[in-house]
């Protein structure tokens, strides 16, 4: 009995810190761009569409059809590196531990 009241304990402490944590990484932030830096992309640790940069130059009336693959490409390249973040912090408190349904 004495065990399962330790891992109780332990549980609420992950969770505690995993709480934390998604609260920390909705304030952090990672950016990918493509076209050679002509589309950027800010993405936050929710996975959200924090700004996109979109140079003028490549801002072509006759060409809409390449700046918006630019902003797809960018656009998913920062989602990416946004989850990768995020599971590498989840891994820092779970241990490499899978946890279904967290992230």
């Amino acid at each position: 009995m004495h065990n399962m009241q330790s891992l109780m304990r332990q549980v609420q402490k992950m969770q505690k810190k995993i709480a934390a944590l998604q609260e920390e990484l909705a304030h952090r932030t990672v950016e990918a761009s493509a076209g050679g830096g002509m589309v950027t992309a800010v993405v936050n640790g929710r996975q959200e569409l924090v700004s996109i940069k979109i140079d003028p130059e490549v801002v072509n009336p006759e060409d809409i059809d390449m700046l918006q693959d630019l902003i797809v490409a960018a656009v998913n390249e920062a989602l990416r590196r946004s989850q990768e973040m995020v599971q590498e912090e989840m891994a820092k408190i779970t241990g490499g531990l899978k946890i279904p349904g967290l992230f």
